[in-house]
């Protein structure tokens, strides 16, 4: 593929990624205003969305066997907690703008436990098993993950743990 080309593709998929989040957001605000057809209108589109950011994706090698896709996230849950999130943290705390400075830092400890997640997968992966038959919670407040058990406070923003979402 062309350089312009593959460059467009990835600012297409970008922008298509950013696309569908901002408009499940956006679905589950209509959602608890009552707006139900409003909420079913943003996630069709949301879905839509999704569709252009897969197809995108794929034509740019994206997506691969699931070894190389376990890694893929490794990669980048790693480079998140390695590098973008402390930069993106000391830079909102050097700016004193503390909500960055809270969301930068909630998500630089869930990424800590992703990698981990995923790389555990990936040695299972390795051997041809199937990830862990367990119950994953998440804090819908900071992302902070867990498995099997959800505790009585979430340990980065303090949430109850009933409140966890459970997969």
């Amino acid at each position: 593929m062309k350089k312009m080309t593959e460059k467009f593709l990835w600012d297409a998929f970008a922008g298509e990624s950013q696309a569908h989040m901002k408009y499940l957001i956006f679905a589950e605000e209509a959602e608890k205003k009552g707006k139900k057809n409003l909420a079913k209108l943003f996630r069709a589109i949301a879905y839509a969305e999704y569709v252009h950011a897969k197809n995108h994706l794929r034509e740019l090698g994206g997506i691969k066997d699931e070894i190389a896709n376990l890694q893929a996230a490794i990669d980048g849950e790693t480079f998140e907690v390695e590098e973008m999130y402390p930069v993106y943290n000391e830079t909102a705390k050097l700016q004193g703008e503390k909500g960055a400075e809270r969301t930068t830092n909630f998500a630089m400890e869930a990424e800590k436990i992703h990698a981990k997640m995923y790389q555990e997968a990936k040695e299972m992966a390795e051997k041809g098993e199937d990830y862990k038959e367990t119950t994953i919670y998440v804090c819908p407040v900071c992302g902070y993950t867990t498995e099997d058990q959800v505790l009585d406070r979430c340990p980065v923003c303090g949430l109850p743990g009933e409140k966890f979402e459970k997969f």
